[in-house]
């Protein structure tokens, strides 16, 4: 008897914007394990600098970038225009400032199971 599975919505290209590239890497990876089999996620870059954001949405062409908790609601604003300038309709996602000092990294994985579904449902393929 063969089950219907149904497979997983995708594939979703993302891009990071992180000054720690090892732990953006690292949670991503966590991140990509505990919905594989919702979403298929497929991790392109990591941009260390809001610098780095175009070219690296420019070359890949993204269509979802998460900003890390250690940027500031205007730089968060920033990497936002950059990218969708870049890339018209990319969906971004910036996990709240702090999180990650204040809570950890499991706590940053967490929120981002919790919430990424809802952005990823939002962005069309």
């Amino acid at each position: 008897m063969t089950q219907n599975t149904p497979q997983p919505k995708g594939p979703f290209h993302l891009v990071t914007v992180n000054t720690a590239p090892d732990r953006a890497k690292r949670l991503i990876g966590r991140l990509i394990e505990a919905l594989k089999d919702r979403y298929e996620i497929h991790y392109l870059a990591n941009c260390e600098t809001i610098e780095a954001v175009a070219p690296t949405v420019c070359q890949h062409q993204p269509n979802i970038l998460f900003s890390a908790s250690m940027w500031s609601p205007e730089q968060v604003a920033k990497i936002r225009q950059l990218a969708e300038r870049e890339r018209p309709g990319i969906a971004t996602y910036a996990i709240p400032q702090g999180l990650q000092v204040e809570r950890g990294p499991d706590a940053v994985v967490e929120h981002l199971v919790e919430n990424v579904p809802g952005v990823l449902e939002g962005v069309e393929l």
